[in-house]
C-alpha cells in the first residue's frame, strides 16, 4: 500500500513537471497586412484566412494548422494542404500561401492579436 502511494506521488510530479514545460507555439493569435490578409491562429489547432490575390481577389480559408520546427501545415476544409516554411522576425510572420489555383503569395504578417 505504501509502495502504491509513493509510485503515485512519484507519478504525479512527473506528470506535472512535463505538463508545465509545455510552451505555446508562437504564431498563436492574428496576423494581418495592409493589403487585407489575414490568418488567425487558434490554439486548438485550427485556423482561419483571408489571402487577397495578386489581382485584389479575396479567398477565405479555414482548417487545421500544424508546426512541426520551421514548417507550417495549413491543412484546408478541402482536403488539400499547403507546407510552408515560416519565419518570425520581431513581430513580422514571414510564409507563403498557395491559394487553389496554384498561385504562391509571399506573405509578411503583423502580429495584431493574442
Amino acid at each position: 500500500m505504501k509502495k502504491n502511494i509513493v509510485f503515485s506521488a512519484i507519478l504525479s510530479f512527473v506528470l506535472f513537471f512535463f505538463a508545465s514545460c509545455y510552451t505555446p507555439s508562437p504564431v498563436y493569435g492574428t496576423w494581418a497586412d495592409n493589403s487585407g490578409s489575414k490568418i488567425t491562429f487558434v490554439d486548438d489547432g485550427t485556423y482561419t484566412a483571408t489571402i487577397v490575390n495578386t489581382a485584389g481577389v479575396k479567398t477565405n480559408y479555414e482548417g487545421d494548422w500544424t508546426v512541426m520546427e520551421n514548417v507550417l501545415i495549413f491543412t484546408k476544409k478541402s482536403g488539400a494542404s499547403i507546407n510552408t516554411e515560416w519565419d518570425i522576425r520581431g513581430s513580422m510572420l514571414y510564409l507563403d500561401w498557395v491559394d487553389d489555383e496554384g498561385e504562391i503569395q509571399s506573405l509578411v504578417l503583423y502580429h495584431i492579436s493574442k
